[in-house]
């Protein structure tokens, strides 16, 4: 598919009744204006196109939902219901993720590891918004409050796991699609829990929003599974966080390098 054909697909399925399109051929950028809100959003088409080639349908169906679900939060947040400390929970994003939201303001953000950084949304059901400065008198809150109410939040959030074995390696993986599956590293008491079960070393890995990787690490060749593992969720991921993993010692996350087999 080209981007032309990808601007064309998207124009069909989204309707020119309610978004007005400008396609960037330089840039290869397709910018969406919300003609009743007034606002709009850039897409840049390599990206889309990178997972069309992957995924076919599956990546437009994704594209279109994320869409869609973007505009409906501008809808609610017009309305001011959104704005609850009931509905604030953490999220992990890379280090080089932006610091400001596009219209200049600091996002709340806490720093985590070398490799990622802690920020903080606000839920809108099939969606959330990051939190910036600019948010914090709507929500009649401190920047200290939004993490004390996100350190709590991220507790309440489920803990199922699923389990797999390689090469005598066990592999846990947290995988809801409620948005938060790497969320999931900053509650301490479900690290702990995972770290008595474990009778090799503890290797952790968030290399998108919408997974966790626990392994249980018992033989050089669980470091090189580990490593192809977290590598292919990273490259397929919509928010790609980090393609390197943690060594959980102490309580603390410390990142490697893992190279073919060795550590």
């Amino acid at each position: 598919m080209k981007p032309e054909q990808l601007v064309e697909e998207l124009k069909k399925r989204l309707g020119t009744d309610k978004f007005d399109f400008s396609y960037n051929r330089k840039d290869d950028t397709l910018r969406l204006d919300h003609k009743t809100l007034q606002k709009g959003m850039e897409i840049q088409l390599p990206g889309v196109l990178a997972k069309y080639n992957e995924r076919k349908e599956q990546a437009i169906e994704e594209v279109v939902y994320t869409i869609e679900q973007t505009f409906n939060a501008m809808e609610k947040e017009q309305t001011e219901a959104i704005y609850s400390l009931e509905k604030i929970f953490p999220v992990i994003r890379s280090t080089s993720f932006p610091l400001k939201s596009k219209d200049g303001h600091a996002f709340i953000t806490t720093d985590h590891t070398a490799e990622t950084r802690i920020f903080y949304a606000l839920d809108l059901g099939a969606t959330y918004r990051l939190i910036d400065e600019s948010m914090l008198p709507k929500l009649n809150a401190t920047a200290e409050q939004i993490r004390e109410v996100a350190r709590f939040s991220v507790k309440q959030l489920s803990t199922n796991v699923k389990k797999d074995e390689v090469a005598g390696n066990i592999y846990y993986f947290v995988n809801e699609n409620d948005g938060y599956d790497a969320s999931r590293i900053l509650n301490d008491g479900f690290l702990k829990e995972m770290k008595e079960k474990i009778k090799g070393d503890m290797a952790i890995s968030v290399p998108h929003q919408d997974v966790l990787i626990i392994g249980d690490i018992r033989n050089e060749t669980g470091y090189d599974v580990l490593a192809k593992m977290t590598m292919h969720f990273f490259s397929i991921g919509r928010v790609p966080i980090t393609s390197l993993s943690f060594i959980y010692e102490n309580g603390e996350l410390t990142p490697i390098f893992i190279l073919a087999k060795n550590r």
